[in-house]
């Protein structure tokens, strides 16, 4: 190996460092004790249920980010959040980039939550599911149930407030994604994602168990705070 060449760590950003360190600890815990179950004892401690659920503990709000369900949906959120976070905590600043990352998952929880609750409340007529109810049509039903018993994890929320701020900060850039091999501007990008994470949102396909109101949540987080920051590229960057 040329000792000459520089490591593609070398630059990475302190608080972009310890969130890779925390999400691949929580991974390996994942993997040694929960991968062989649907939902296991580490997910039901840390991941993150609807505010009604009889599992949701206060601080699943934070922990729900460092959790993921498998390997690809790791790799995609930590692949992101070391390529575009340490542009951004350089730019930004280490505290304000914390803040960023935090408060964009917090608001993906709350945003799924909202959404979680029309989505109660158009069945039972309550955001909080009354025992007394009684509903027979098993569509219903199966809606409820994984309303109430399978939990929101990973950083998706979080990285998507990120990928918002650093397409408003570096609307120019040009950037190459997996499976695309042509440079796209983030300002035409990031656009596309978000209006996809839409359609695949109202969509509500079967088989989709992706929290796609999270991640639209993390998103307007990311648009919000960067607009009350009043935040702008470099004048020199082109």
């Amino acid at each position: 190996m040329n000792a000459n060449r520089q490591s593609p760590f070398a630059n990475i950003t302190p608080v972009v460092k310890n969130l890779l360190i925390i999400n691949l600890i929580f991974y390996l815990a994942f993997v040694l004790f929960d991968s062989k179950y649907m939902v296991g004892p580490i997910t039901r401690v840390l991941g993150a249920y609807y505010f009604n659920s009889p599992n949701f503990k206060p601080w699943q709000i934070i922990t729900y980010m460092f959790m993921h369900g498998g390997f690809e949906h790791i790799l995609f959120n930590m692949f992101a959040l070391f390529s575009f976070g340490p542009i951004l905590e350089n730019y930004i600043g280490s505290k304000k980039f914390f803040n960023l990352y935090f408060i964009c998952g917090i608001g993906a929880f709350v945003f799924q939550n909202i959404v979680q609750a029309f989505e109660v409340q158009s069945i039972t007529g309550s955001i909080i599911l009354p025992f007394s109810q009684h509903i027979i049509d098993p569509t219903s039903i199966e809606k409820l149930r994984a309303i109430y018993t399978f939990p929101l994890v990973g950083a998706s929320g979080a990285i998507f407030g990120l990928l918002v701020a650093f397409g408003m900060i570096y609307p120019n850039l040009e950037l190459m994604i997996l499976f695309v091999p042509i440079p796209i501007k983030a300002k035409y990008l990031i656009p596309v994602y978000i209006v996809l994470e839409l359609f695949l949102g109202f969509g509500q396909f079967e088989g989709d168990n992706v929290a796609h109101f999270a991640h639209l949540g993390g998103a307007l987080l990311g648009f919000i705070i960067i607009k009350v920051w009043k935040l702008k590229g470099p004048s020199n960057f082109f």
